[in-house]
């Protein structure tokens, strides 16, 4: 998803309304001059939304199952990282300059070994006073040294070999100097002295053969000290800090590999932000690794970032309740909501734009949007209004028509230069729906959930030219609607089969069977299947019949039970590595 756009999306199984709304209130307000608004969907089409796509040459909104807030959408990407191989003062160069706290140590190849805190690096430099020995030890090369100190090179003798050195500030007289050399047991292989101009302490250095010597001050070198320093066989730098600095910064030149922090903590960038922060709740981690699925790095995510709100901006369309919006369209910003269904349970964080009209379809709002702002539609765009319309109103003929609807559609007609008995011919003649799909997919056409004081149930609807599909395959599609109770936790389902010729429709339903004693319309398969002559709309019809069925159930003390599916978490939390 972009991360600036906002999605104009209807509800989940969309019918012709919900795309034909999407694509055209994108389309006002691009006419308004407000840009970054994205038709989108949230499931899949069907053959009279190809019709009309087609023939108004519009692309089909991008498909959009999901929103709920991932870790890639709060992640940092632009990663500030540490190679395996650098030094403690690399690191710390690169936490002062980007004022970060924890630097993933990755691989040439970009892969996690661990991560090097601000904490960890204190920790080393902190003075120990009961391991002193420690205190002074640094376990690099000579190279890294030079670059530490930025110094100038004499002589370098092996400057690649890594191994522990032990640091010795050259500040006592040249007695107390040998004498101190050989009590504490170092070697002078290994030993770093760190001196200024004393000339003693240069000789004496190079006598012992140590394994270093760093002049501080950027003072001049005696080019008998470099002569002897050579001979010896002892690497010879000249520091550009005084003593006390380069004494610090030598032991900063320590390869971060003996630091590293190998059990970090990883997630996936398609974890959902909720599940990272139960996971946060007992875990004291700074940062997140957030690795792909080949382990490389992809970002890292903070306890900072998690709070972050959701970038994800959505306007519903011919919908406001959340069972029928897209998957976490709650976690998300709705910005807007244009609709002409009933109110359900929706709250928002901020104030918003809420238009909702009980006229027959959505897009009779949208178009009446543009005549009210004094913009008309393109031919295209006032075609797929039409298309909407003509649709959701049974072109004028369904119970939920408003003359507003009647009045909209021809204004657009004219605007469009469409019949709208022609476009109504080609939008029903386009296919079956039953014929087109398989049983679990025809009772997921143009499906909505709805909640009733707890009672949570589906209705389906299609439409078909006489119900000759239907009776050939009802018993297929009475056991998909039955798995699809179990599948989604409901109550009970239908599927409304509407006959757009005669304007009736048959109800099937499944689900618990005290729904179905209840209904008083006239049985054609025993508590499956009734006729409903002359209904023919979900919205204004048969869902305020079956509010009334569940008031009488609750009224006599019956609740109807859900099905329970299985559950289980699709997500898997990264696992520590190291």
């Amino acid at each position: 998803m972009a991360s600036n756009a906002t999605y104009v999306i209807g509800h989940k199984n969309p019918d012709a309304d919900s795309i034909c709304a999407a694509i055209a209130y994108a389309a006002y307000k691009e006419a308004r001059g407000l840009y970054g608004y994205v038709p989108a969907r949230a499931g899949n089409s069907n053959a009279r939304i190809d019709a009309i796509l087609e023939r108004f040459h519009q692309p089909l909104p991008v498909l959009l199952t999901d929103v709920t807030p991932r870790v890639r959408d709060v992640m940092v990407t632009n990663v500030v990282t540490v190679p395996q191989e650098a030094t403690c003062a690399e690191a710390l160069e690169l936490i002062d300059e980007h004022d970060v706290r924890v630097l993933p140590v990755l691989t040439s190849d970009q892969r996690v070994v661990g991560t090097i805190s601000i904490f960890q690096l204190g920790g080393f430099f902190v003075p120990k006073v009961r391991a002193l020995r420690e205190m002074r030890k640094v376990n690099t090369s000579l190279n890294h040294i030079v670059r530490a100190l930025r110094a100038r090179v004499e002589h370098l003798p092996d400057p690649a070999r890594e191994q522990d050195l032990f640091v010795r500030v050259g500040a006592m007289d040249v007695k107390s100097f040998g004498k101190a050399a050989h009590s504490d047991g170092i070697l002078p292989e290994q030993s770093i002295i760190i001196v200024g101009d004393r000339r003693d302490i240069q000789l004496r250095s190079i006598e012992m053969a140590v394994r270093l010597l760093v002049i501080t001050g950027n003072l001049p070198v005696d080019e008998e000290i470099i002569r002897l320093a050579r001979a010896k066989g002892v690497a010879l730098i000249v520091s550009p800090y005084d003593t006390a600095t380069s004494a610090w910064l030598v032991r900063s030149a320590t390869k971060l590999d003996r630091l590293i922090d190998r059990k970090f903590a990883s997630v996936s960038p398609d974890l959902r932000l909720s599940d990272v922060r139960k996971k946060i709740a007992n875990n004291n981690t700074p940062a997140f690794m957030v690795l792909g699925d080949d382990g490389r790095l992809q970002g890292i995510l903070t306890r900072t970032d998690i709070l972050k709100p959701s970038r994800t901006r959505l306007i519903l369309v011919d919908h406001n309740e959340m069972t029928q919006a897209v998957n976490g369209a709650d976690e998300v910003a709705i910005t807007e909501i244009i609709d002409h269904h009933r109110l359900g349970s929706l709250a928002t964080q901020q104030p918003i734009l809420f238009i909702n009209d009980p006229v027959g379809s959505t897009c009779t709002i949208i178009a009446e949007l543009f005549r009210r702002d004094g913009l008309a539609p393109s031919p295209d765009i006032a075609g797929v209004l039409m298309g909407g319309i003509i649709s959701d109103t049974l072109n004028l003929q369904g119970p939920t028509t408003t003359e507003k609807d009647a009045t909209l559609l021809a204004w657009l007609s004219r605007l469009a230069g469409v019949d709208p008995r022609q476009l109504a011919d080609l939008i029903f003649s386009s296919g079956s729906v039953i014929l087109a799909n398989p049983p679990e997919r025809v009772v997921r056409s143009d499906f909505k959930i709805y909640d009733e004081d707890g009672v949570r149930f589906a209705v389906s609807q299609v439409e078909e030219l006489g119900f000759g599909n239907f009776w050939s395959h009802s018993k297929a599609l009475a056991r998909a609607l039955d798995d699809l109770c179990t599948q989604e936790s409901l109550c009970f389902a239908c599927l409304l089969v509407t006959d757009i010729n005669t304007q009736n429709s048959l109800l099937l339903i499944k689900g618990d069977p005290e729904v179905a004693k209840r209904i008083t319309y006239p049985g054609v398969e025993a508590d499956e299947i009734f006729d409903l002559p002359g209904i023919v709309s979900r919205k204004k019809q048969l869902i305020p019949y079956i509010g009334t069925l569940l008031k009488e159930l609750a009224h006599d003390g019956i609740a109807p039970v859900a099905r329970r599916a299985a559950t289980g978490s699709p997500f898997k939390v990264g696992a520590q590595s190291g």
